[in-house]
């Protein structure tokens, strides 16, 4: 199971697709992507608004295993963001990024939409980390969810549940801008391998 994009081809690895196409990317040189105007994933909770709308490089994927990336980001608008998705459909998906507030602050954290309903887990970061680890863990509908500074010392973000049953998820990178546009992001590489979760 165990494979490693590194984005150097000059094409996208075979079986991802985009789910919703950012404004421009580019390979090459890890995965550069450019985010369009005011996109998001979002589902009703608190806000009442339903976003899907944000862009996804998915694969398919079935069984147990352990998605993981390292990605550079520029964020100049609230709520800029890149990182993990897992998901289902519109109404069942994990996302984990940072999410940025200010020039001092951001938010580490994640989403996860069970059965069309979002939570928003999140800690306090500063505004100065423009790089980061996230991984994921899934476990049948268990999932564990980690960041890194480095991609060997993995600290626990939260373990998380999806209700709706699933044989296949699709798996892989996103980044959206929802408030404003063309953040820029840059993910160096997306590692999946097989789960040691227990």
């Amino acid at each position: 199971m165990m494979s490693v994009e590194d984005f150097k081809q000059a094409t996208l690895p075979a079986g991802f697709q985009w789910f919703n196409a950012p404004a421009s990317y580019a390979v090459g040189n890890g995965l550069e992507v450019v985010t369009r105007a005011e996109t998001d994933f979002w589902q009703s909770t608190h806000y009442g608004f339903r976003r899907d709308d944000g862009h996804a490089l998915l694969k398919p994927m079935e069984g147990d295993f352990s998605l993981s990336t390292q990605v550079e980001f520029s964020p100049t608008t609230r709520y800029d963001q890149c990182g993990l998705m897992i998901r289902l459909d519109a109404g069942n998906w994990i996302k984990v990024s940072t999410e940025y507030e200010d020039a001092q602050c951001s938010r580490l954290g994640s989403v996860v939409t069970n059965l069309g309903y979002s939570d928003w887990a999140t800690q306090d970061v500063s505004s100065a980390c423009c790089a980061k680890w996230y991984r994921i863990s899934k476990n049948g509908q268990d999932f564990l969810i980690e960041h890194s500074e480095d991609g060997h010392a993995w600290v626990q973000q939260r373990i998380a549940h999806l209700h709706q049953p699933a044989g296949q998820v699709q798996a892989g990178v996103y980044a959206c801008s929802p408030l404003g546009a063309h953040f820029k992001c840059r993910f160096l590489h997306l590692s999946i391998a097989a789960n040691t979760w227990a």
